[in-house]
C-alpha cells in the first residue's frame, strides 16, 4: 500500500512538472508576458501598436512572438477588410487565464526590485 501511494505521488509530481516545463515553453520569452498584457487591456490592437506598446521589439521578432502566440491558441489572428488591409490581434478565452499568472508575476516584480533598493541603500 505504500508503494503505491508513493508511486501515485510521484507520477502526480511528474504531471506537474511536465505541466509546469509546457507553461514556462508556452510562454517563454522577454516578449510574450507584454504582448499578452497589452492585449488584456487594450482588448484588440493592431502590429503597429503592438509594437509601440512593447518599447524595444523588432518587427520580425513581434512577428515571430504573435505567430507563436497564435500557433498555441493565446491570441487570434483576424485580417480586416480595409484599405490598406489591416491585421488586429486579441486574446482568446484561453489566454484569459494567463491574466493571474501575469499580475502575480508583477506584483513580484514590483516588490523584488523594492527589496533590492532598499539591499543597495543599506550597502552605501
Amino acid at each position: 500500500m505504500l508503494f503505491e501511494t508513493k508511486t501515485c505521488d510521484t507520477e502526480n509530481s511528474r504531471q506537474r512538472t511536465l505541466a509546469l516545463r509546457d507553461a514556462i515553453e508556452l510562454l517563454s520569452g522577454k516578449w510574450k508576458f507584454c504582448i499578452l498584457l497589452n492585449l488584456y487591456h487594450y482588448k484588440t490592437m493592431r502590429f503597429k501598436d503592438l509594437q509601440e506598446t512593447s518599447v524595444g521589439i523588432t518587427p520580425k521578432v513581434l512577428s515571430k512572438e504573435l505567430q507563436e502566440l497564435e500557433e498555441n491558441l493565446l491570441i487570434t489572428r483576424t485580417v480586416n477588410n480595409t484599405k490598406p488591409v489591416t491585421v488586429s490581434y486579441t486574446l482568446t478565452d484561453h489566454a484569459i487565464e494567463t491574466q493571474p499568472v501575469i499580475e502575480a508575476l508583477i506584483e513580484f516584480g514590483l516588490k523584488h526590485r523594492k527589496k533590492i533598493k532598499e539591499n543597495d541603500r543599506l550597502r552605501c
